[in-house]
């Protein structure tokens, strides 16, 4: 018996009240005449989740469970990405890579706690996302069967959906005319399809729904100070703030200054490249002043090497990997990596740009006494002669047995 035909008691459906997620619940109940119990994951999405409880159930969900499960989003899933400097490709901040293993997370247990039988997720069939779901599902709870619908039902665009949607009186947040697909988070907002398909095209200013364009920025730059602990941002200007609310202040400066928007074209998990907007301010600070700190107090050679675990990590978060073995040991060694990474990072944002303009750390590796052009009495020049002639003699050598001869 093929999953079509199979049916079931209780899906408990990811569920976030868009397009795709508001159609869902109608049309689990027509095809499988089951209970369908609505989960939303709230990782910041603000007024996406007004009135979203009353309208799962005006949908035909039984219950609804909105989770906030923003500060855990944050300590366990954003900042150690951020502080393996882990970027997709050099570009993506992977605001919906991790987004989508700590909601099946809890998708998962509430559909333990309510006896489900199958969990449902709204991902098409060409994206990233039904991997995401799909894996942390199998490592979690390998006995619940996963319903796909983009891969079942027989819609086959947003245009169908939208017309699905009216045909049953669904209120849904978009239009044919405003028909991008947006994902959003207190990291991130992202912005795909409609008139972004085509690379040629320049994005919009009047899609930006967080950024303010850089051109339209302040003329003068902006200038304040982010302090970490072992890794870990904890105060801005010398006030001590929580995780989500130091993600929002520095949403704000940097959204006011133009900074964080990102046009990539990415290799999907799946395949095929696709092309994104993403708003990502705070997250573009963040990045710039760890990774600035690192310099700092860092050892050359865990720095060089962590740059390689922090490709390492990103391609893992973006397939899907989170819960896997390998993820789990990468996190290990960057999170011994920060112990030392404590310090304050003077940023200075103008127009889109984000630089730093000062570091300073009790445990900074950089001692001016060595460093300097001036004169010193800790270093002796002629010690590099004998440096230089053991480090080149490998050089030397093939040079000399190579002298005469054709290779």
């Amino acid at each position: 018996m093929n999953k079509q035909q199979k049916k079931y008691k209780k899906v408990a459906l990811a569920y976030s009240g868009g397009l795709d997620t508001s159609i869902i619940i109608p049309w689990l109940k027509e095809n499988y005449d089951c209970e369908v119990i609505a989960v939303c994951g709230n990782v910041g999405q603000g007024k996406e989740l007004d009135g979203l409880y009353e309208k799962a159930i005006a949908t035909g969900a039984s219950e609804a469970y909105i989770e906030d499960l923003t500060e855990e989003f944050v300590t366990d899933f954003i900042y150690p990405t951020m502080q393996a400097g882990a970027e997709y490709e050099n570009r993506y901040l992977l605001g919906t890579s991790f987004a989508r293993p700590i909601i099946a997370k809890r998708l998962v247990e509430i559909a333990q706690k309510e006896g489900c039988d199958a969990i449902c997720h709204g991902a098409t069939g060409k994206g990233n996302d039904q991997v995401r779901f799909e894996l942390t599902v199998k490592a979690l709870a390998p006995d619940l069967d996963i319903l796909a619908p983009w891969r079942i039902w027989d819609i086959k665009s947003r245009e169908e959906e939208i017309e699905y949607a009216e045909a049953r009186n669904i209120s849904i947040p978009v239009t044919k005319e405003n028909n991008y697909s947006m994902d959003g988070n207190i990291w991130h907002l992202s912005h795909e399809g409609s008139d972004l398909e085509n690379p040629w095209n320049e994005p919009k200013n009047e899609m930006l729904l967080i950024v303010t364009p850089p051109e339209e920025a302040p003329d003068k730059p902006c200038y304040f100070e982010l302090e970490f602990e072992k890794g870990v941002p904890v105060a801005i200007d010398g006030q001590k703030l929580g995780p989500v609310d130091i993600i929002t202040k520095l949403n704000a400066l940097g959204a006011a200054n133009g900074v964080g928007i990102d046009d990539i074209v990415e290799n999907r998990l799946v395949g095929m490249k696709s092309r994104g907007v993403y708003e990502n301010p705070g997250g573009r600070i963040l990045y710039t002043a760890h990774a600035a700190l690192e310099t700092l107090t860092l050892d050359k050679g865990t720095m060089h090497y962590k740059a390689l675990v922090s490709h390492e990590y990103a391609d893992l978060v973006y397939n899907s990997m989170w819960f896997s073995p390998l993820r789990e040991a990468l996190a290990a060694f960057v999170a011994d990596t920060q112990k030392t990474v404590t310090g304050t990072v003077r940023m200075k944002l103008y127009k889109g740009n984000c630089v730093t303009a000062g570091l300073k750390s009790p445990y900074s590796l950089y001692l001016e006494e060595f460093a300097t052009f001036g004169e010193d009495e800790v270093y002796d020049h002629f010690d590099a002669n004998g440096f230089i002639n053991l480090y080149g003699l490998p050089l030397k050598v093939r040079a000399m047995a190579l002298k005469g001869k054709k290779v």
